[in-house]
């Protein structure tokens, strides 16, 4: 999720962990363990682009981790905070740090979070932004900061800004559960053959939903909304794979592949290759582009495979919202 509704939960968790004991002050270090996992996104500093990848939400995002630092920050923070022990203070950046990758869980990129065996969880349910998540949160988080620390209306704000969010993440899979019997409807119903679906929300909310279909030489992509009162159809995007050669081989694009869990296509444009991540979509709910929201640029030279991923133009992502706005309401 995005960097202001992890702290909110962090600080959420902090407060429910040692708010009482200490007032705001578990807020503000539990907002501190909510964010600390994703210094991760540093790597693509020091590392490249496919490295990168493979490392955000890794190792930070496991519960080794949690178990690992957060006796080590709690040792630091008990050093010159005294109103709490060692032991609390640990408790407190513990489940600050485990529920960070609990919640990104349920997005689209999902966690390692049993790193370091090879399984990432992706629940696919929740946009990394999403306003009906966050503004409930965040509002009874503050109303909570305003009470005093020994106050049981304090407690009670907290708690239910941590009930109302966590009941909001169940609803997001039943709503996921319900556009996905849609898309399989629909597809039987136009007797497409596919071998698998996945489905998961646009951007911002979870009203409108986006399908990617598995057929034998292309992906089928399609949006549903609740409000929808027409069929739902299907494009159609050639998988391409062939077009990679023997650099499908490489190393780097092996990675590549694993990363996306096997949904990508293949394009080229002025003689170079492209791989485009499906797992994202597209920055066009027409279906009039191949403009996709993560796509990398394959070069081939002597010394090896280059991988770079393309630039976003800012007017792709306003025309999105915009087609966002119109087509949540329903086709």
């Amino acid at each position: 999720m995005d960097s202001l509704t992890q702290i909110v939960l962090g600080a959420a968790v902090g407060e429910a962990v040692l708010g009482k004991k200490v007032g705001n002050k578990a807020m503000l270090y539990g907002a501190i363990a909510g964010t600390i996992p994703d210094l991760d996104t540093f790597a693509s500093y020091f590392t490249d682009t496919v490295s990168a990848l493979e490392i955000h939400r890794g190792f930070t995002h496991s519960i080794l981790f949690s178990l690992l630092f957060a006796p080590l920050f709690g040792k630091l923070v008990s050093l010159y905070e005294k109103s709490a022990s060692f032991k609390q203070w640990t408790i407190l950046f513990f489940f600050g740090f485990v529920t960070h990758p609990l919640l990104d869980a349920h997005t689209t990129w999902g966690t390692q979070l049993f790193w370091p065996l090879d399984l990432r969880l992706a629940y696919k349910s929740i946009f990394v932004i999403d306003p009906l998540y966050t503004l409930p949160f965040l509002i009874f988080l503050i109303l909570a900061m305003r009470k005093k620390r020994t106050s049981a209306k304090r407690r009670k704000l907290n708690n239910l800004g941590l009930l109302i969010s966590s009941t909001y993440l169940i609803l997001t899979l039943v709503l996921k559960g319900i556009a996905f019997f849609q898309f399989k409807n629909a597809l039987e119903n136009q007797h497409i053959s596919y071998t698998e679906i996945e489905t998961k929300p646009t951007p911002f909310n979870t009203i409108l939903w986006t399908a990617n279909v598995d057929t034998k030489n292309a992906y089928l992509i399609s949006h549903y909304s609740f409000f929808d009162s027409q069929p739902i159809k299907f494009k159609s995007y050639p998988k391409n794979h062939e077009k990679l050669g023997r650099s499908k081989n490489s190393e780097k694009i092996q990675d590549l592949i694993k990363i996306c869990n096997g949904w990508y296509t293949i394009s080229e444009k002025d003689g170079e290759l492209y791989f485009n991540d499906l797992r994202f979509g597209l920055m066009s709910l027409s279906g009039e582009t191949e403009n996709f929201v993560f796509s990398f640029k394959i070069e081939t030279s002597p010394e090896g495979i280059t991988i770079t991923e393309v630039e976003k133009n800012p007017q792709d992502g306003k025309k999105l919202l915009k087609e966002l706005s119109t087509r949540i309401f329903g086709n």
